[in-house]
């Protein structure tokens, strides 16, 4: 097999279970391969934690990786069905060399995917994520196996939750409680089904809960916040205050307001600052987005005097521009919240708090708190691509973004960019009129494909 790097993406390694590279002999290497690089970073030490969402295939690698730390004499400790965001908070509280999450996220269960956390609770950068791929490609690992005296424990914790729901309780208003708030909260079948419910019901609230049965099988399927609409019926059904809806893992947030108003990410940070600026405690000057979010969150953002620093797509991307320029809000405009006051990586269950939190200081609606923002319309178009030809070497594309940008002026944008994880592109265009967004996207995409057709 090759050593070039291919083997992690923009968010660990992922793909359909039990195929490569999502196969329990993989899972076996990158535990032996995680357990030498993070070997002795604490005391001498080797402990590595691991968490699963509810995925059937969970099991065969929980055990798979497992197996791969004990046999580099690590120690191991498993904590079950936990959410992402729990595992980093766990990894740093429990004192791990690093953490292990199993989860695909928000994709179907026949999905699967390993990622992991450093000590200080946050994802992997690329140098230690390349080191670790290199050793799974090597022969050289097998020379690092430990002796048969020497080979490492394996344990598995039972309070794990409960130091989970404590911390998360500790991020709400302590002057406050959520007494006599009616809340519908869809954990998507996933991580988050036992910790999500009980930390709303020992903060007060009254919950109605959906998504908490899960079978291996129906983790994220018509559920949770990949559809939301099921949350915003149920908040109408119930008259509920609000409604929150997480994703398999828990580390994304869609809420839906008394109206049964669907809000996602980018109204959410939005909303989210403006309270914090309120509050003096929005630091940066500003907040970090990914290039996918909405110029209406630039806009509600300029309207209150923030910046607004965009990076490449995925969240990991966007907590490093917030730890190297001194901001702790940010996010994505798909429910990726991240508030780094509190935690490493984004929290579906704390940015639902946040939002509550806000709602209970100000004795106010969502609909009334979240008013305001203006949402450009936004059309994306995927391009099916046999090759990522760099865009620059397109000069008729390039010629047609401009042609575009120039119609759209400051009241609108375009984006094209290559997928992370799959052979396409994505035309994305935002403007004032959706029939005039969704003609230009079209017309960008045609050109995109002539020009991949034929190679110019």
């Amino acid at each position: 097999m090759s050593g070039s790097r291919s083997l992690f993406g923009t968010d660990g390694v992922r793909g359909k279970a039990n195929l490569h590279p999502m196969t329990a002999s993989m899972a076996l290497r990158l535990g032996q391969a995680a357990a030498y690089v993070f070997r002795g970073r604490r005391d001498g030490g080797r402990r590595i934690l691991i968490g699963k969402d509810t995925r059937l295939s969970g099991y065969m690698f929980e055990d798979a990786l497992a197996a791969g730390i004990s046999s580099m004499g690590g120690t191991v400790i498993q904590v079950g069905p936990m959410p992402t965001p729990a595992l980093a908070f766990l990894t740093v509280d429990m004192r791990c060399d690093a953490g292990v999450m199993i989860t695909a996220s928000h994709n179907p269960y026949q999905d699967n995917g390993i990622k992991f956390f450093g000590s200080d609770g946050f994802k992997l950068d690329d140098a230690i994520e390349a080191q670790i791929e290199e050793l799974v490609f090597s022969d050289d690992i097998s020379s690092h196996l430990a002796p048969p005296d020497e080979v490492g424990p394996a344990r598995r914790i039972d309070d794990a939750a409960g130091r989970y729901v404590v911390f998360l309780k500790n991020t709400f208003p302590k002057q406050h409680s959520l007494d006599g708030l009616r809340v519908v909260l869809d954990c998507a079948n996933g991580a988050g089904y036992k910790v999500g419910p009980l930390v709303l019901q020992e903060l007060g609230a009254e919950v109605f809960a959906l998504g908490v049965e899960p079978n291996g099988r129906n983790i994220n399927r018509e559920c949770g916040s990949l559809h939301p609409e099921k949350t915003a019926a149920k908040v109408l059904e119930v008259r509920a205050d609000v409604g929150i809806a997480i994703d398999g893992d828990a580390d994304r947030v869609v809420v839906v307001n008394e109206k049964g108003e669907i809000l996602d990410g980018d109204l959410l940070m939005a909303m989210c600052a403006r309270d914090m600026v309120e509050r003096g405690t929005l630091k940066g000057g500003g907040v970090v987005a990914t290039v996918m979010s909405n110029l209406g969150l630039e806009r509600a953002l300029a309207a209150e005097g923030l910046d607004l620093v965009r990076t490449q797509v995925g969240d990991r991307y966007v907590v490093d521009a917030m730890r190297t320029g001194g901001y702790n809000l940010g996010g994505e405009q798909s429910g990726h919240v991240v508030f780094l006051d509190h935690t490493t990586t984004g929290d579906g269950l704390m940015s639902g708090l946040q939002v509550l939190g806000a709602m209970v200081r100000k004795q106010r609606p969502l609909s009334e708190l979240a008013a305001g923002f203006e949402r450009f319309p936004q059309v994306m178009v995927n391009v099916s691509v046999a090759q990522r030809i760099p865009l620059e070497d397109l000069p008729s594309v390039q010629a047609a973004i401009r042609k575009v940008e120039a119609e759209l002026a400051d009241r609108g944008r375009v984006l094209i960019r290559y997928s992370g994880t799959e052979l396409k592109a994505r035309v994305m265009v935002e403007g004032e009129s959706e029939a005039r967004v969704s003609e230009l996207a079209g017309d960008l995409a045609d050109e995109l494909k002539r020009a991949l057709a034929a190679g110019v």
